[in-house]
């Protein structure tokens, strides 16, 4: 049993990720920005207000925890590499500190040419802030992580929904995990999946990974 942080817990995949590593056996604490509106969750899950991008919240919550996972968004293009930044600079110093599992950033994964698909012409407008950010985060960390472990999960770029939760899953690195048809598809339940497989058996320490079917 580990006492995981979720942060974003109220999101479509940390609501999922959250009821995961509940229904697993793992104390989880929902970090969410308004606690009154997290009925939905699992009843035994401990909700507090939490803030990745605060310093001294993460703090806060960190000392008892063996992973924090990150699964927030909603925000501007700073959001993620504010949340990666306050969540190094809190676990820095400290000892035993917890894991960061960062969840996210689809849009960073490599095309068969090498470049990211964010920076594909077609890539929609609309979600081109948010991609830069979790391309900001992941720069991050591979940068300045200064001896803190972390993880960086990404999910498909394009087919990533909702859905049946399988617990199958293939993994693949920086390029996406596709079929035979050249599909890369996952739902968020087993994304949910591959996170808390993640904690509870680490394999991907300071690196990226993806997964998909």
């Amino acid at each position: 049993m580990s006492n995981i942080v979720v942060f974003g817990a109220g999101g479509t995949a940390g609501s999922r990720i959250t009821t995961e590593a509940f229904d697993r056996g793992h104390r989880v604490t929902a970090a969410v920005r308004r606690p009154e509106a997290t009925s939905y969750l699992p009843a035994g899950v401990h909700v507090v207000t939490g803030d990745a991008t605060s310093e001294q919240r993460v703090r806060e919550v960190a000392p008892d925890a063996d992973a924090l996972v990150v699964a927030i968004g909603g925000g501007g293009r700073s959001l993620w590499l504010d949340a990666a930044r306050a969540l190094v600079g809190a676990l820095r110093d400290m000892p035993a500190a917890p894991r960061i599992i960062h969840v996210g950033g689809g849009a960073t994964l490599l095309t068969r040419k090498g470049t990211r698909f964010l920076d594909e012409p077609d890539f929609p407008d609309e979600y081109r802030d948010a991609a830069l950010g979790q391309a900001d985060a992941l720069n991050f960390y591979r940068s300045s992580s200064d001896g803190v472990s972390w993880t960086y999960l990404t999910p498909p770029p394009v087919e990533f929904h909702p859905g049946e939760r399988t617990g199958q899953y293939r993994v693949g690195g920086d390029e996406p995990v596709t079929d035979h048809e050249g599909r890369s598809v996952l739902t968020y339940e087993d994304l949910a999946v591959a996170v808390v497989d993640e904690i509870e058996n680490p394999q991907h320490r300071n690196t990226r990974f993806t997964v998909a079917y």
